[in-house]
Parts: C-alpha cells; structure tokens; sequence
C-alpha cells in the first residue's frame, strides 16, 4: 500500500472568511445551497461566489476594533497631587480632559491680560 500526500491541496469543509468579517454580507436561506454571499468592502456591494480562503481586506469581527476597545476601556489616573490613584471609565476620563483643558485655557487667557 502506498500512502499519497498532496501538499497544499484544496481543504474540504472549511468555512468562508466572509462569515466572520466585518464587511462580509451573508444571506442564507433554509436550503444548503441557498446562500449569497456580498463583500461591502468595494464601492459597490460586489458579490462573491465562491468560499474565501485568504483575503487581504479581512477584519475578523469577532475581535473588537482599537475604537471599540479605547470606548470601554479604563484609565488610571490621578486627579490631584497627592491624591490617590484610581480607575476611571473613558467617559469620565475624556470629562476630566475636557474640564482641565477648560481651565488651562482660562489660566493662559488671564495671563494674557
């Protein structure tokens, strides 16, 4: 018996990329052949035919975005000198930049006049 092996052969079973992109569109109906498949990368919705192995416009949506992860994030900070250091949500962070931006703005504008 001999025993054959192909080397970067096409896999069987695999699931398309597009089913976990971000920008992949799919419609499935309740036959095992009904299924579109619409990449919303292009211009124009461009429709694909075929399962996608590789593709260089990728972005797993399983994984959060940089934009995503920087909303839900927590900051460690420090208010005041000699204050304690603590964790703040984004929300209050950005709140917290925004009243110390104000109050510089409104300490440079004094020394001016």
């Amino acid at each position: 018996m001999v025993a054959i092996r192909v080397k970067g052969g096409t896999p069987r079973g695999a699931d398309s990329l597009c089913r976990t992109c971000t920008r992949g569109h799919v419609i499935k109906g309740f036959g095992e052949t009904e299924e579109e498949v619409f990449c919303r990368f292009f211009y124009i919705e461009r429709e694909i035919r075929f399962p996608v192995s590789e593709c260089t416009f990728y972005e797993d949506r399983r994984i959060a975005s940089l934009s995503a992860m920087e909303e839900i994030a927590w900051f460690l900070t420090t208010r005041k000198p000699g204050r304690t250091v603590g964790f703040v949500s984004a929300a209050q962070f950005r709140e917290e930049q925004g009243a110390e931006a104000a109050r510089e703005a409104d300490e440079s504008a004094e020394r001016k006049e």
